[in-house]
């Protein structure tokens, strides 16, 4: 794996990585993480990488490329007073126990397991994405007390888990109950910071010394695709913006959750062999 063609090659996949999710970013309004951790556990095997460290591996790294783009989107809808602060100082205590506990199991998880816990939650997101419309909602306000904290635990611990950033299981949460989808997005998009920076910081410490681990890898955070995937998905993110203005955003919404499933089945046949 010190191979100069080795190390070319997986430079060429990361950089394509990044061009992905950005593209899919900008069209649907997810975090990168559901598209880059999937894309990089199917890209691993093709380079050797010990099956015993290809999730963990992608999803730190997934996790490493949320920090800066989080924290980007986060301070320009903060400046155009989208996101609902009081209800992000609410949930932040209960999100950071949720990610320090989703980020113990992460990396100590055996690999299969971890797997079957991402393929799950892909699940769930998928048919969520394919059953309901876009103004969808249980009910008109956000619940309170042990509920509220239990929910931003579960957010949490369910994204350091999958490696993704808050969009993916917080947006459609805040929006089920009752948030307007701007301002939805808008506060998810700062559970992206809570989660990540820590995450991140768990899963180099966690996989710090794990010798099946591939070169240029700190920890279970692998710097090469960390250095590709974030210039590239901001590259692409505007190309993805662009398409979602020429095609329905319901349309867009049954195209992911079908992407979603195919990562399902080829995460499950993963299993089965």
């Amino acid at each position: 794996m010190q191979d100069a063609m080795w190390l070319a090659g997986l430079a060429v996949a990361m950089a394509a990585t990044g061009l992905l999710s950005g593209l899919l970013a900008g069209l649907l309004g997810v975090g990168g993480g559901i598209v880059i951790v999937p894309v990089l556990f199917t890209v691993f095997p093709l380079f050797g990488i010990a099956e015993s460290v290809q999730m963990k591996l992608a999803v730190g790294t997934s996790l490493a490329t949320i920090v800066p783009t989080s924290i980007v989107s986060a301070r320009q809808h903060f400046a155009k007073g989208t996101m609902d602060v009081p209800l992000l100082r609410s949930l932040a205590p209960s999100i950071a126990v949720g990610v320090l506990a989703g980020t113990l199991l992460g990396v100590h998880a055996r690999g299969a397991v971890h797997t079957a816990i991402f393929a799950a939650i892909a699940l769930a997101v998928a048919v969520h994405m394919a059953a309901t419309g876009a103004d969808w909602r249980l009910r008109d306000s956000f619940p309170r007390g042990a509920i509220r904290h239990a929910i931003g635990a579960f957010i949490g611990g369910v994204s350091a888990m999958m490696g993704i950033g808050g969009g993916t299981v917080g947006v459609p949460l805040l929006s089920m109950f009752g948030a307007p989808m701007r301002s939805a997005v808008a506060t998810a998009s700062a559970f992206g910071v809570i989660i990540s920076i820590p995450a991140s910081i768990g899963f180099i410490y966690g996989g710090w010394g794990d010798p099946a681990l591939p070169p240029l890898s700190l920890g279970y955070v692998n710097l090469l695709g960390f250095a590709l995937i974030v210039p590239t998905s901001l590259i692409a993110a505007p190309w993805g913006v662009q398409l979602a203005h020429a095609i329905p955003q319901l349309l867009l919404k049954r195209l992911f959750a079908a992407f979603l499933a195919a990562t399902v089945l080829r995460m499950c046949w993963s299993l089965a062999v």
